[in-house]
């Protein structure tokens, strides 16, 4: 997962630059990694890749502002409910 997402973001809003460096903990918006057009097309792709559907209050940087944030966002998305 989390190769996947670092490769869609190096791939998308890097121009596929491997040598940028961005830690799993960096903020895409404050960095300037990824604008608000960015942040629809990470979730279409996350949607599209893991089989889930964003609620409109979960489009927050809360939950899609890092890569750490994005995959414990994801793991409780993908945790069945009990």
């Amino acid at each position: 997962m989390r190769e996947e997402l670092r490769r869609f973001i190096i791939d998308n809003f890097l121009f596929g630059v491997e040598d940028s460096q961005f830690s799993d903990d960096d903020s895409f918006l404050e960095k300037g990694l990824i604008d608000s057009t960015g942040v629809l097309e990470l979730v279409a792709f996350i949607e599209e890749q893991y089989g889930i559907r964003f609620q409109d209050d979960e489009i927050i940087p809360e939950n899609l502002d890092s890569v750490n944030k994005l995959i414990q966002f994801l793991n409780k998305k993908l945790v069945p409910a009990a």
